[in-house]
């Protein structure tokens, strides 16, 4: 935990237990002060005796028994029950208004760029982390990460090349399926752009997501975003941003819930982007537009969001070099150059 309010950095390994029950202790004090005594934790602990709950449980067990095992030692590093931890890690596919925000700005070219602001609830600035994860027998990677969520549903980058971004999506139309923070957490174990989408289109989904994802050494950028009946990919080929609300062509008749703060940052970084500016910071730190700016700070903000942490992601043929920022126009906190720790 940062005692400052400051984006901290962790680092983790071991059996994908001991992964979960160092990323419980990590969170467990902001947790019990701040996570289960909110709104959004009881209205989520709302859906307990859903039976869609059960089956996604039973769904993680056999597909993944290695995220099931990372949230067993999440919950326990939590000092709460599996069920409460499985279902919390479950909120946006039983609950359309989880607090989990993010502007993503996606620029293509010979040298990808590809930036994302992490937006989410204020009350846990400066307990949030990058956190570098070297799970044993599997791929490593550095992730922003919440207290009491698994990685996966952020922004990252693994020692494989992969480079993903995560964008909240409230669909109306959930159903059972793999969790989608599960089948985000799967992405990070994908060597290459082909097996990430393969993994998102043949998997059973619950809940909605957008994702852009970029490999080292590969010229596109994919703009993917799922639901539970749905899968569009988009090779991004111009400047574009997204928001939280469903904006392929294919995805027109899907049923979703449009906050206006996503509607005015989507708006907002279209028009900013069609200005030819080629800074994505420009784009992220942009408060022009005062009510629902896209650099969110406001204590009233309506979808009760905050942006807790500024990624940039400069993708080339050999290397991946990147810096998260915590405070708007201030220097990066942390910066990786061609590797997965900073310095």
């Amino acid at each position: 935990m940062s005692t400052d309010n400051r984006l901290g950095f962790i680092e983790i390994a071991g059996s994908p237990h001991e992964i979960g029950l160092q990323l419980g202790r990590f969170g467990r004090e902001i947790v019990h002060r701040h996570l289960v005594v909110s709104h959004a934790w009881a209205s989520v602990m709302a859906f307990r005796e859903d039976p869609r709950v059960a089956a996604m449980r039973r769904l993680v067990e056999t597909r993944f028994p290695a995220y099931c095992a990372e949230l067993q030692g999440l919950a326990a590093g939590l000092d709460l029950p599996f069920d409460e931890v499985f279902l919390w890690n479950s909120r946006g596919d039983v609950w359309a208004f989880a607090p989990d925000g993010c502007t993503t700005v996606q620029i293509p070219g010979q040298e990808l760029v590809l930036a994302h602001n992490e937006d989410g609830d204020p009350g846990f600035r400066g307990h949030c982390a990058l956190a570098h994860v070297r799970p044993q027998g599997g791929t490593a990677f550095t992730s922003f990460v919440y207290p009491a969520s698994i990685p996966g549903h952020t922004f990252a980058a693994t020692e494989a090349g992969l480079v993903q971004t995560v964008n909240n999506i409230r669909s109306r139309g959930v159903g059972v399926g793999l969790p989608r923070m599960v089948l985000g957490r799967a992405l990070l174990e994908c060597r290459s752009l082909d097996e990430a989408v393969r993994l998102l289109e043949t998997s059973e989904r619950a809940g909605a997501f957008h994702m852009t994802i970029g490999h080292r050494g590969d010229p596109r950028l994919l703009s993917v975003e799922f639901t539970h009946t749905n899968c569009t990919v988009v090779s991004i080929d111009r400047p574009q941003c997204h928001a939280n609300h469903l904006v392929h062509r294919d995805m027109a008749g899907e049923r979703q819930v449009i906050t206006g703060s996503s509607r005015s940052r989507q708006q907002r970084g279209e028009a900013i982007l069609a200005e030819a500016s080629r800074d994505p910071l420009l784009v992220l730190w942009d408060k022009a537009v005062a009510p629902l700016p896209i650099y969110r700070a406001q204590p009233d903000d309506p979808d009760h969001e905050n942006t807790l942490a500024t990624a940039v992601f400069r993708i080339g043929a050999h290397a991946i070099n990147w810096q998260v920022y915590d405070r708007a126009g201030e220097a990066p906190r942390y910066t990786m150059d061609g590797k997965l720790m900073p310095g």
